[in-house]
């Protein structure tokens, strides 16, 4: 969970020529399956997609989507600066957990394209309560990618391995059993 200020400042009523002060306001933010699902829903198009071709209003928009402060004024998302973006921006590509994976065997292929709808079906098959949707989403495809590793088979060793392996078998057995042989 973010939560951001919005600096008090002026706004310009045109009608009645008139400068109108704005008040500080604070927002919480929450980047979750959540926000990506009603952003997804509005936009018709994946906002995780490795073509970064999101308009401003579109990045504004999901902003709103990730706002958790019930009856913020629209106009207020106008007003957010360049810090209070880096500071969302940040927010949105930290970790949000201490897991890390080794990337020792790389894939190739085809890369799809995630959208809510994915992800919603992996929790779905890896049983990951729905209550999980509100979590960060750096956090949640961690869980996934945990789930993933923890469910499938293990490694099948090699015959080379196999062989080691039970060459330092033998020899710990012999050494426990003071045998020869």
């Amino acid at each position: 969970m973010l939560r951001i200020t919005i600096p008090a400042g002026e706004s310009y009523d045109s009608v009645n020529n008139l400068f109108i002060p704005e008040k500080e306001k604070s927002l919480t933010l929450e980047h979750s399956l959540v926000s990506l699902s009603k952003w997804e829903s509005k936009w018709h198009k994946p906002f995780l997609s490795r073509e970064n071709n999101k308009t401003p209003e579109e990045i504004l928009d999901y902003i709103r989507c990730m706002t958790l402060t019930q009856n913020v004024d629209p106009k207020d998302y106008y007003r957010l600066g360049d810090e209070q973006i880096k500071q969302i921006k940040e927010y949105i590509d930290a970790p949000m957990t201490a897991t890390t994976f080794s990337d020792d065997k790389k894939k190739g292929g085809r890369k799809t394209t995630i959208t809510a709808e994915i992800i919603y079906y992996w929790m779905i098959s890896l049983n990951i309560p729905f209550e999980c949707q509100k979590w960060h989403l750096n956090r949640l495809f961690t869980l996934i990618k945990v789930c993933n590793i923890k469910n499938s088979p293990p490694k099948k060793m090699s015959k080379s391995e196999l062989a080691s392996r039970n060459r330092n078998l033998n020899a710990a057995r012999r050494r426990a059993l003071r045998t020869k042989g």
